[in-house]
């Protein structure tokens, strides 16, 4: 099995339940990594494994799309993964809201999922 990592990718994106959110936006960080088994060995060509300059695009089209729930995003890109990668047999996903709407809170808050082909 083979690992493409995309890691700290930096988004500025309306997710959120709350007014604020909606309308000034945040600043999330994902995390991404697609196993996957390569159609040969050794990889000499992009379309024997996974592109991840694809991956990414993919990731920035999804974090462009508001959504109420962080767990709602992490599932769209996960199962899109998989839908759009025919080698990818498991993925994943994390988001983190670096700056989260919580009166006198320090930390960030996120999450996490993982899909695996059937």
């Amino acid at each position: 099995m083979l690992t493409i990592e995309l890691s700290k990718l930096r988004f500025h994106a309306y997710h959120g339940l709350y007014h604020e959110e909606k309308k000034l936006g945040g600043d999330f960080e994902v995390n991404v990594t697609v196993i996957h088994q390569p159609v040969k060995l050794p990889i000499l060509h992009l379309d024997e494994t996974i592109d991840y300059m694809a991956v990414y695009n993919l990731i920035k089209e999804i974090m462009q799309k508001p959504e109420p729930l962080l767990e709602t995003v992490v599932t769209l890109i996960a199962e899109e993964i998989l839908k759009r990668f025919r080698h990818a047999q498991e993925v994943n996903v994390s988001i983190t809201k670096l700056n989260a709407p919580i009166l006198s809170f320090e930390g960030r808050v996120g999450v996490r999922y993982v899909l695996k082909r059937n």
